[in-house]
């Protein structure tokens, strides 16, 4: 089972390194695009690809999640299902919820977003849910990394409960504060 945690968190730390790395991209495309409507083109396209592997890479260590040794405390198997989840809705809701409500709202706006008055209706609803947009994926991007540490540390507190108490050369009785 330890190839599979470690496989698990591979996925998991793939994921994660890439939303960090979409918002490094995010931050430079507007500020090396020369329009802004061509740097948002970027960002929708890698955030579709960020929110499509989000939801194959949550559905897949869900399924994974049920191939567990029997030994795994419970509650802490179904929080991490839990966070699995909450990672695979969130990608979910920013890509078929927030996403499509977005591209409605700037093809009702019929010109680029930055010509569309601050004030204007159709901008605050926009604007809006960019916020929703920016919530939902760092909601996602906290439960992979809760995920991430709760998989690492069950790999490490299995492998201690291992342990001979009575083995000569266990140290950890002598260091404990």
């Amino acid at each position: 089972m330890k190839f599979l945690a470690n496989v698990r968190l591979l996925l998991l730390g793939i994921w994660l390194g890439a939303a960090v790395f979409f918002i490094a991209v995010a931050q430079s495309a507007f500020a090396v695009l020369p329009e802004r409507e061509l740097a948002g083109a970027v960002v929708n396209r890698t955030l579709s690809v960020l929110n499509f592997g989000g939801m194959v890479i949550a559905a897949l260590l869900l399924m994974l999640s049920f191939v567990r040794a029997r030994a795994s405390r419970n509650f802490l198997v179904w929080a991490e299902r839990l966070l699995l989840f909450v990672i695979a809705i969130a990608c979910a809701v920013g890509q078929f919820v927030i996403g499509i409500w977005l591209s409605m709202i700037r093809a009702q706006m019929g010109r680029p977003v930055d010509q569309v008055a601050i004030d204007d209706p159709l901008r605050i609803q926009f604007n809006n849910l960019h916020e929703w947009s920016v919530w939902v994926l760092i909601a996602g991007m906290a439960a992979a990394l809760i995920a991430f540490f709760s998989i690492a540390n069950r790999r490490f507190v299995a492998a201690s409960a291992k342990i001979d108490p009575t083995a000569p050369y266990d140290f950890s009785k002598e260091f404990k504060i």
